[in-house]
């Protein structure tokens, strides 16, 4: 009883979960099978007046029929002469119905299921846009990967096997209802046998639900090593690491085929045992019908097409959960994977912000990372148009209190504004629009120049003059000139093609190209050669003014002309000012310079 109340509650709380994304749709599949249940059994029950004929020598008695005998006076009622062609013509008719509802029904499921896929893809993307950065920071890429992408299609074949089943559920129903009414003692009797074979696939159903869960857990180890593979390529292969690592992807490899295997073997036992099952059943209880009971066979044969019909719908519900249930760990893994991004969702105020105007304040403002505090009673305030570095050693904060000036982070404590709006009122991301990001490492798409640079704006006379004035302010106008199909050019992957200094003046270049107010860079030379570096930061300077500007740098010669320089050591702020009042009055800072020869 337990079992079955287990079984039940898992049917429906899955029902809930695909209900949510269909709807009235749900009811309207479920409709079209009792339909095709309903037609069929018609068809179905046509065969008895014509084995009664063909036994009797055309003629028919509806009151031989039984329970059916309304089809034959419903002939009649319509003035219908009851002849072998016309009961033939009629089970056509039946049976014609019933391929129109299967088509309906099928074709029904296909748009049903091609409607929750988007449905659950647009849901995971949104809801992954919104989550807070330091939620993002924290989470397995690998399990991110595989979640929208493997598991996707993994719930895709799971939600068409749980529709076969609920199909299949239906037909048994409607077939059991119609063998019921046509001999009580014979349905009790099948129906017993079909009871007996669920014992038969309970091990294998916890058995492949077990191996579920297994498999969804490799597939995202797996996808977390792919990223790693790919991503650090270089590094493995330079220090001859990459058999090594490749070792760990087949080891991974194999768990995921010892998976595939064990769920397909226990699918070849479930359709291997289904049809000799379902003969041995029939086969008993018509010995038991006949033999023991003296029953009449015509009745019997009527009954058993409809018991055929439903045992076989039922070992086909049977097969299509336990196929269902192979996907099931990735149906879970979904249901973790949507819960943990709801919950994770940042708080979005009300109050837009169309353009940075007057000043970022923070006010005793703390952050911490679990039990690690990295920014302790910070107070700071920068104005419009001031250009402010952060310097300090690795781990001083400096990025993390970017991060929280730029609204990828709230802060844990103290009191955040911009423009006088406090953090928890604005909208973070309209806010951010007016943010130029460049970090060490660039972002380079596997597209052309120009759509790097324009983020795939339209090419107009206007799109391209700013375009040609952002490569000009980044120093990268001759290298695209130089090239055979100038801004057309193709980038490769990651920029494959370019060297660390020209994805840098890409990433820049783009930045200088949209329309923003305050323009953050985030160790954004410290891949350059000197020269180049020093043609972006005459750059930079002469942006001085136009724009609020970020910098974070751990070379000093970069910040020189800064308005500010604010000095962080272990999360607090140890002194601020030019950088010529910190190489006088800042002991670290002057050490600073020291080391670096400056």
């Amino acid at each position: 009883m337990n079992r079955i109340k287990k079984l039940l509650n898992n049917y429906f709380e899955n029902f809930a979960w695909f209900y949510q994304y269909l709807r009235h749709r749900v009811i309207i599949l479920i409709g079209l099978n009792v339909l095709l249940g309903i037609l069929d059994g018609f068809g179905l029950a046509m065969f008895l007046p014509l084995l009664q004929m063909a036994d009797e020598n055309s003629n028919t008695n509806p009151e031989k029929l039984g329970k059916l005998k309304f089809l034959v006076e419903g002939m009649q009622s319509m003035g219908i002469s009851i002849t072998i062609v016309s009961i033939l013509a009629f089970l056509c008719l039946f049976f014609m119905l019933k391929g129109f509802a299967r088509y309906a029904c099928d074709s029904y499921v296909v748009n049903a299921q091609q409607l929750f896929i988007r449905k659950i893809r647009l849901r995971m993307l949104g809801a992954l846009n919104t989550i807070s950065f330091k939620s993002f920071i924290s989470a397995d890429a690998g399990r991110i990967q595989n979640t929208m992408s493997g598991e996707v299609e993994r719930v895709s074949r799971a939600f068409i096997s749980y529709f076969m089943a609920l199909q299949q559920i239906v037909l048994v129903m409607v077939y059991m209802g119609f063998a019921f009414y046509v001999d009580p003692g014979f349905a009790v009797l099948v129906s017993i046998g079909g009871a007996l074979t669920n014992f038969i696939y309970k091990r294998i159903n916890s058995n492949t639900k077990k191996a579920s869960a297994i498999l969804t857990k490799d597939a995202n180890n797996f996808q977390g090593l792919i990223i790693q593979h790919v991503g650090n390529y270089k590094y493995l292969k330079a220090t001859g690491l990459i058999n090594f690592f490749g070792g760990r992807l087949v080891n991974n490899l194999l768990l995921l085929e010892k998976s595939n295997r064990r769920i397909g073997v226990l699918a070849a036992v479930i359709n291997g045992a289904r049809e000799p099952l379902l003969i041995f059943v029939v086969a008993a209880v018509i010995l038991v019908q006949v033999k023991l009971l003296g029953a009449q066979l015509g009745p019997i044969l009527i009954s058993l097409l409809f018991f055929y019909r439903a045992l076989t719908a039922l070992l086909l519900m049977q097969s299509s959960w336990n196929y269902f249930l192979a996907a099931s760990g990735s149906i879970d893994n979904m249901k973790s994977f949507q819960n943990e991004l709801d919950a994770a969702k940042e708080h979005e105020g009300p109050v837009l912000s169309k353009q940075f105007s007057s000043a970022i304040e923070l006010q005793q403002v703390s952050l911490s990372f679990g039990d690690k505090i990295v920014l302790d009673n910070i107070s700071l305030t920068v104005r419009k148009n001031e250009t402010i570095a952060f310097a300090g050693e690795s781990g001083s904060g400096k990025t993390s209190l970017v991060n929280i000036l730029t609204g990828l982070i709230p802060p844990d404590k103290g009191m955040m504004t911009i423009d006088g709006i406090s953090r928890a009122q604005l909208n973070a991301a309209s806010f951010q629009q007016r943010i130029g990001y460049i970090t060490q490492d660039p972002v380079i798409f596997n597209d052309t120049i120009f759509n790097n640079i324009t983020l795939w704006a339209d090419p107009t006379e206007q799109n391209i003059h700013r375009f040609n004035k952002a490569v000009e302010k980044a120093s990268i106008a001759a290298f695209i000139n130089s090239l055979s199909e100038k801004d057309i050019t193709v980038l490769g992957n990651n920029g494959i093609n370019l060297s660390g200094g020209q994805k840098q003046r890409i990433s820049i270049a783009r930045e200088l190209y949209k329309d923003i107010d305050i323009l953050v860079m985030d160790e954004a030379t410290s891949a350059l050669d000197s020269e180049t570096e020093k043609a972006i930061q005459d750059n930079i300077d002469a942006l001085k003014g136009q724009y609020t500007i970020l910098i974070v740098a751990h070379r000093l010669s970069t910040i020189k002309n800064a308005d500010r320089i604010v000095l962080l050591s272990n999360g607090r702020v140890e002194q601020a000012g030019t950088y010529q009042q910190l190489t006088e009055t800042a002991p670290m800072f002057k050490r600073m310079v020291a080391l670096q020869e400056l």
